[in-house]
């Protein structure tokens, strides 16, 4: 299970999924060159909407912790 986030301290990941530890930062761009296992473009729009993106299994499950109680 992965997290991404503007902040490095992870402390806006979902709670119930953790504890976070950082594994190494990346710089994403709209449209930018591809991330492997990562949609860049779906990451940067969930963090724009919600703070953060989480994908299990390399599958973007945000919708899923964002409609459940955090």
């Amino acid at each position: 299970m992965f997290g991404c986030t503007e902040d490095v301290t992870g402390t806006n990941l979902p709670q119930q999924l953790g504890p976070w530890q950082l594994f190494k930062t990346i710089e994403l761009f709209k449209g930018g060159p591809e991330t492997p296992g990562l949609d860049g473009d779906e990451c940067i729009a969930d963090i724009e909407s919600y703070g953060f993106h989480v994908t299990d299994a390399h599958v973007r499950i945000t919708d899923s912790l964002i409609s459940a109680p955090i």
